[in-house]
């Protein structure tokens, strides 16, 4: 029967057998043949498959696709959804992904061109031109061009628009060169001024009728038209007619390149508990600006925390004009050295935060970060050295002078009435009357601290956090001139060579020279102890585990998470990569 078989096949050698042909031969094999067939056939695929695999690795690459959606929820409601009016986080989260600017944060702590397709900047560092890219177009097909800029810059200077961009361009003429290329005129160098280029652009066409007094009031507020990477597709209301989400269909004709996500939605939550509970029953996929108590109470699984730098500093600053014994540099520097700032971090923060020694956040000046300066003991040691004596009965340091009263060491801290800086507080509170110090916390809600305390300086030290950019110019928080209202010299802080460092610093175009000069300034205010400075917080950031392409590190602002939302994907495949751009 098998040489039957044999002779069929060899009868038919160049033609291929049959699956009865094949079936016909198995069944004759005898037990051992089969499994030395079976062991062929799994070498051979194996080896195929292996072939395969390198293949793919030499020739193939992963890619980005295009598809999916997100929805992200945000504590506020929007009312100004304008670059150069937005004053609250809801309201610049969507301005930053339906306007775009000249320039944008990379998400790396510097900036990129966007809308500009180049820019120079003069020797003399007082003429900026910027360029324009070819073809640039707004959500509704118009084009872009130089009328625009200086439209918005413009708009952003009247004082009767009430811009809080105001200050950024006051004393800066802008002129049209040509439709695409535009040029900035300073009146004296800014080294930083290459930021103001990341304000977000309005179309002139939209808004050239509009009065200084209309501007907040259009509705174009409400259903913005930019060329962000995304364009507003609808708008969800409250039967009041609040707006409770806005949905986001990608831009194709954005400046970088149409996003990946086409569909955005962002929902609007009155408080953080609402948003987080919206979160676990499944309704939302990320959350924006969510705190450790908030983050500590997400139970869902499939997350990603992402912790980005957030150049802000918070600390605790001294008004020497309210107090007599906070004027001595001694007691500061034990108040100073009588906190621990590790503790702090921990205990408020939940670790999410750096502590600090100085007015800047860590990175700033690319130096080594230094040790925080806890010591109690010798916190201790500096104040009896002054004459602050440990009453055993009041547990509080007192100061006898001659033909003076007894006097105690006391002090206030004022602060916002917030979760965070209420535990800040009272940490410090604690701290300090181990020292000895007769210690009172302070609460103010947000708009009365702003207007009753700091607007007239009325508080003999005061918790608050300070915004600072990457390329920080302290010069508004420390330079003597600042020191009354609408100055943010809260510390009332007054040193000839600090101003003279600051105003040196910010006429240094040169990066390392300018770095230079921040770490004199550092020094000098460390010295000094103007302040006791806490912690640097992380911006905490809930999105989806299958969430790619987020690559930002550090941001100025909240809103500058979704910098690189163009690059944002929630799908890959497999391509050759000779199909790869």
């Amino acid at each position: 029967m098998k040489e039957k078989i044999l002779n069929i096949l060899r009868s038919r050698r160049l033609t291929p057998p049959s699956v009865f042909e094949i079936k016909l031969a198995l069944r004759n094999f005898s037990t051992k043949e089969k499994i030395v067939m079976l062991v062929l056939i799994l070498t051979l695929s194996v080896g195929i498959l292996g072939a395969w695999v390198e293949l793919q690795k030499k020739f193939a690459a992963i890619v980005p696709i295009e598809g999916g959606s997100l929805r992200e929820g945000i504590v506020g409601t929007p009312y100004l959804v304008n670059p150069i009016l937005a004053s609250s986080d809801a309201d610049r989260d969507m301005a930053s992904l339906i306007y775009s600017g000249l320039m944008k944060p990379d998400g790396k702590g510097g900036l990129e061109k966007n809308l500009a397709e180049d820019y120079s900047v003069s020797e003399d560092g007082l003429l900026y031109t910027f360029t324009l890219k070819e073809n640039l177009s707004w959500h509704d097909d118009k084009p872009i061009n130089a009328d625009d800029i200086v439209f918005t810059v413009n708009a952003a200077k009247n004082p009767a628009i009430k811009s809080p961009s105001r200050a950024n361009w006051e004393g800066v003429e802008a002129e049209i060169i040509d439709q695409r290329t535009i040029r900035f005129i300073l009146k004296k160098p800014y080294a930083p001024f290459i930021e103001n280029g990341t304000l977000g652009i309005l179309p002139k066409h939209i808004w050239k009728n509009a009065t200084p007094e209309q501007f907040s009031l259009s509705e174009f507020n409400r259903q913005p038209i930019g060329s962000g990477p995304y364009a507003v597709r609808k708008t969800e209301r409250s039967s009041a007619g609040i707006i409770t989400a806005y949905e986001l269909e990608s831009f194709n004709k954005y400046a970088l390149g149409e996003p990946l996500i086409p569909k955005i939605k962002i929902f609007f939550y009155n408080s953080e508990s609402d948003m987080v509970s919206d979160y676990e029953a499944g309704n939302i996929d990320s959350i924006g600006s969510i705190t450790v108590s908030g983050v500590q109470k997400l139970r869902r699984a499939g997350r990603s925390l992402k912790t980005l730098i957030l150049p802000r500093v918070f600390g605790i600053f001294f008004n020497q004009n309210k107090s007599e014994i906070i004027l001595d540099q001694n007691v500061r520097l034990a108040l100073n050295a009588a906190v621990n700032k590790e503790s702090v971090v921990e205990n408020v923060l939940g670790g999410f935060g750096t502590a600090l020694n100085g007015p800047l956040p860590p990175k700033i000046t690319g130096a080594e970060e230094s040790e925080t300066s806890f010591n109690l003991e010798e916190a201790k040691n500096i104040l009896e050295k002054n004459g602050w004596n440990y009453n055993e009965e009041t547990g509080i340091r007192e100061k006898r002078v001659k033909n003076k009263p007894t006097a105690e060491l006391a002090i206030s801290i004022s602060t916002a009435n917030t979760p965070e800086l209420v535990k800040t507080a009272e940490t410090v509170k604690n701290m300090w009357q181990e020292l000895g110090v007769k210690t009172e916390v302070r609460l103010y809600e947000i708009g009365d601290l702003n207007q009753s305390v700091i607007r007239p300086r009325d508080y003999e030290s005061l918790l608050f956090g300070q915004v600072v950019g990457w390329d920080p110019d302290p010069f508004a928080f420390w330079h003597s001139s600042q020191r009354n209202d609408p100055g943010l010299n809260i510390a009332l802080y007054a040193n000839k060579t600090v101003d003279g460092i600051l105003e040196k610093a910010r006429t240094t175009n040169e990066a390392e020279a300018r770095k230079d000069k921040y770490l004199e300034f550092e020094k000098e205010i460390i010295k000094d102890a103007p302040a006791v400075f806490l912690y640097s917080p992380y911006y905490l950031y809930v999105a989806p585990q299958n969430l790619k392409g987020f690559d930002t590190e550090t941001l100025t602002t909240p809103a500058e998470r979704f910098a690189n939302i163009h690059k944002w994907h929630l799908y890959t495949a497999m391509v050759w990569k000779i199909f790869v751009n």
